[in-house]
């Protein structure tokens, strides 16, 4: 069973940067795409980026320029580099593993970032 671990949020002021890191367990990471999520309070959770096991990466439009997604397989750990935050940018962040099929159906504990001056 995989487990996912989420670290680095926190409470930053608008403009500023944080990097999230997911340490995942079990063998084969390279072999997955992995995304993070993230869900603001009242709303749905949504997707934000993806990497393939190759480093092939997708953002969703609001994150575009702002937000890195990046992997290193040697060490089972999927960062999201995030610059520029601003306020609707607060949420619980996800990181997530999608299953053979494409599913993203394996989820870390998350980690709450607060964008506040």
């Amino acid at each position: 069973q995989v487990q996912l671990v989420e670290s680095g949020g926190g409470l930053v002021q608008p403009g500023g940067s944080l990097r999230l890191s997911c340490a995942a367990s079990g063998s084969f990471f390279s072999c997955y795409d992995m995304g993070w999520y993230r869900q603001a309070p009242g709303k749905q959770r949504e997707l934000v980026a993806t990497i393939t096991g190759r480093g092939h990466t997708n953002y969703t439009d609001s994150v575009k320029g702002r937000f890195t997604i990046s992997r290193d397989n040697a060490k089972n750990t999927v960062y999201l580099q995030i610059h520029s935050l601003k306020s609707e940018d607060t949420a619980v962040y996800y990181c997530s593993r999608a299953s053979r099929r494409g599913v993203y159906d394996t989820w870390g504990q998350g980690t709450q970032v607060t964008v506040s001056s």
